[in-house]
């Protein structure tokens, strides 16, 4: 009986390294390939009186800072993305246990689309703790030159690790975690629906005699990008409000800057930069799980 639980402890274990692993795998694929288009995004969330649209936004960044530009932030981004999904997929695999305890099913494989979206919820809850500080950093370097222009004055060339330590010294540590209410209100119900619809459409997908495990890549990518674009458009305008608070180390309540968008701006200003960042989620989310799959596939095949 010891040795039974002791296999079952090490499998545990076993389970969450390879979801770690995978999980951080799928950061890096995500970063690289949509970090463009997210930069564009932050520039139209927190700066809509310069960028009318996606298209030009994308164009004068390219032409004034190059491809340097619309790559700033990728740094503290791969940081944000691998601390992200590695904590987010781990916990995933753990919430997916024990929600399929708290409802009585033996295999987690056997999970309902809902159940699974319960998992992610409870998930997310832990990433982001880990996903905040990067973002703030990251979310910053993407608008400092229009946060200098707006202050009249040259932007300064900075990377993440100087600017992380001025916002340590002038804030300290909890300085770091500015946004982080908006980021609990952004993540949980948007995991929520980003693992119920990859969940939902893998069933759908799946072959007759197949395994959600065999589907192969382009479905997926299709999965993965399915759930990336269902995700943005439920959690947007949590996630505008969060960009506004991060770039403007703005110290104010989630509910007061988002009433004060609502009234000065209207209801359209809380989805500036959704084309973009959907238009980025499709191929950078599908690009995650594909990472994330394959790298628990050839991981499960060398410990097993």
């Amino acid at each position: 009986m010891t040795a039974l639980k002791k296999s079952s402890s090490m499998q545990h274990y076993k389970d969450a390294f390879i979801d770690l692993m995978g999980g951080s795998m799928g950061g890096v694929a995500c970063v690289y390939v949509g970090q463009p288009l997210d930069t564009v995004k932050v520039k139209m969330q927190t700066f809509p009186d310069l960028y009318k649209g996606m298209t030009g936004c994308f164009f004068q960044t390219l032409r004034r800072d190059g491809i340097r530009g619309l790559y700033a932030g990728t740094v503290p981004a791969l940081a944000a993305n691998i601390a992200e999904n590695s904590v987010l997929f781990a916990a995933y695999g753990v919430c997916q246990k024990a929600v399929a305890y708290a409802v009585g099913t033996k295999k987690v494989e056997d999970l309902s689309a809902i159940s699974n979206a319960s998992a992610g919820f409870l998930a997310a809850f832990f990433s982001s703790f880990t996903l905040c500080p990067a973002e703030l950093v990251k979310c910053q370097l993407q608008a400092m030159r229009e946060v200098a222009l707006s202050q009249n004055r040259e932007p300064e060339r900075i990377g993440p690790w100087k600017l992380t330590r001025q916002i340590l010294k002038a804030d300290g540590v909890a300085g770091l975690f500015r946004g982080l209410t908006s980021t609990f209100a952004r993540e949980m119900p948007g995991y929520f629906f980003f693992f119920g619809g990859y969940e939902a459409s893998r069933t759908l997908l799946t072959p007759k005699g197949k395994t959600k495990d065999e589907i192969g890549p382009l479905r997926t990518v299709l999965c993965g990008g399915f759930a990336g674009t269902v995700l943005w458009i439920a959690i947007f305008p949590a996630d505008v409000v969060k960009s506004r608070i991060q770039v403007a180390g703005s110290t104010e309540p989630m509910s007061k800057v988002l009433l004060g968008i609502l009234r000065n701006e209207g209801i359209p200003a809380l989805y500036n930069g959704l084309g973009p960042t959907v238009l980025r989620t499709f191929p950078a989310t599908g690009a995650l799980f594909l990472a994330y799959e394959g790298t628990k596939k050839i991981l499960h095949s060398l410990m097993d």
